[in-house]
């Protein structure tokens, strides 16, 4: 085979040069390109320069790398929700005290017809309440109605209308733990029992103390008023030395010995409550200082979560104070509402006011008692034990009582005695 055989031609095909290769020699073999051939690889490097500088002109130049763009710090902090708003409501509480049913009283509000009216003997009460939300006052005495046969001192059953004339007045809060509860023993508290559940059912009041169940004593309910929840508790020292039937423990609080199971209902109420309202029946009768016990328990009950503490059963007023950093507010004796006894300290008796405030903000709820407040009312009546009327004693005047100016200026220092922070007045800002 001739050297010029061997040219890269487009003719010479694979068959021919894989037949070349696969000869074996035995010297090594030198091989030049023919003209034709040079003239083929000319044409095919004109070509490979031809497509690279193809490619240069027409490919697309990189895109330049912009630098990664980053948050600034504040801007790369979550912005924060925006606060709630917070919500605000409040509710007025009145509060009073004893309605003692005299034989007397009670005779005073018959209508011969065998009905009884009170409206005319309390409606001054009525009027220094207006406005206010919530109301309180302590029955003293058992309304076992006439059917029961109605009974004066000591052993009390008054006629229902006295409740009648209290819930006509928007009263709806009623203390029955008194030293009286058992005056006409288990019959007495199963007819009281019955009146105020159908006062409950047709006007939403709101009775405690006694029962007529061991479930209702072992219940614990809690009540609203715009918005604010609030558990009521009433208990008395005692029944003058009268004990519940065996079997029927349940029947009235007694705390006396039973200190504790006051305590754990108190903290129970301040678990599921704004406000815990305690309607408490002690103190020394007759005095007008709050004694030790009042005080201590007053502290107690505080740490327990009581929130405002509404004392009866001295029969005389006693002064008002905070206790436990004003976390409670304690009036430690109202005095009678009403009531026939006859020495002047026992015809003075006292009305209080303050106001529950409630703001709310998210999950946050705080609680503030404010502007408590207080007022003296007293009880008049003629000779002969005719006209009863309570009367404010800012409006009690001589006809009523030889000097009655200087009375109302004789028991007001008592309001404050212990607490100059305590407003004198009822009336609403």
């Amino acid at each position: 085979m001739r050297e010029e055989d061997l040219t890269l031609k487009p003719e010479a095909s694979y068959p021919v040069l894989r037949e070349v290769l696969m000869k074996k020699k035995t010297r090594k073999t030198r091989y030049r390109l023919t003209p034709a051939g040079k003239r083929a690889l000319l044409i095919l490097g004109g070509v490979v320069i031809v497509v690279i500088l193809a490619v240069m002109i027409f490919k697309k130049p990189a895109a330049e790398k912009k630098p990664k763009e980053t948050e600034s710090p504040a801007a790369a902090a979550t912005t924060p929700a925006p606060e709630p708003e917070p919500v605000e409501t409040k509710a007025e509480f009145f509060f009073t005290g004893d309605a003692l049913i005299h034989g007397t009283v009670w005779m005073d509000a018959d209508l011969g017809n065998g009905s009884y009216d009170f409206r005319p003997i309390v409606e001054n009460v009525g009027r220094l309440s207006e406005g206010y939300d919530l109301k309180y006052y302590n029955q003293e005495t058992i309304l076992g109605g006439t059917e029961l046969g109605l009974h004066g001192y000591p052993t009390f059953n008054s006629p229902q209308e006295v409740g009648d004339a209290m819930v006509d007045m928007g009263f709806r809060l009623v203390s029955t733990a008194n030293n009286h509860s058992l005056d006409q023993g288990l019959m007495g508290i199963n007819r009281s029992c019955e009146y105020w559940k159908r006062q409950a059912d047709q006007y939403g009041v709101h009775m405690d103390g006694t029962y007529d169940s061991r479930e209702d004593h072992d219940s614990l309910p809690v009540y609203e008023i715009n918005g604010i929840t609030y558990t009521f508790l009433s208990w008395t020292y005692g029944c003058n030395g009268l004990l519940p039937p065996e079997g029927y423990e349940y029947i009235v609080n007694i705390y006396t010995d039973h200190v504790d199971e006051l305590i754990e209902k108190v903290k129970a109420a301040d678990q599921i409550s704004d406000v815990v309202i305690l309607a408490m029946h002690w103190g020394t009768e007759y005095s007008m200082e709050a004694n030790d016990e009042q005080r201590e328990l007053s502290r107690r009950l505080s740490e327990a979560g009581a929130d405002i503490i509404v004392g009866n059963h001295p029969h005389v007023i006693q002064p008002i104070e905070w206790v436990n950093d004003h976390k409670t507010i304690v009036y430690y004796a109202m005095g009678n509402m009403v009531s026939a006894q006859i020495d002047e300290p026992n015809l003075v008796g006292m009305v209080g006011g303050l106001t529950i405030r409630k703001v709310t903000k998210g999950d946050d709820v705080t609680i503030t008692l404010e502007d408590p407040r207080a007022d003296l009312i007293y009880t008049y009546y003629d000779v002969g034990y005719k006209n009863f009327k309570v009367i404010p004693m800012k409006e009690l005047d001589d006809a009523h009582v030889p000097g009655a100016a200087a009375l109302y200026e004789k028991y007001l220092p008592k309001i404050n005695e212990y607490d100059d922070s305590i407003r004198v007045g009822v009336e609403l800002n």
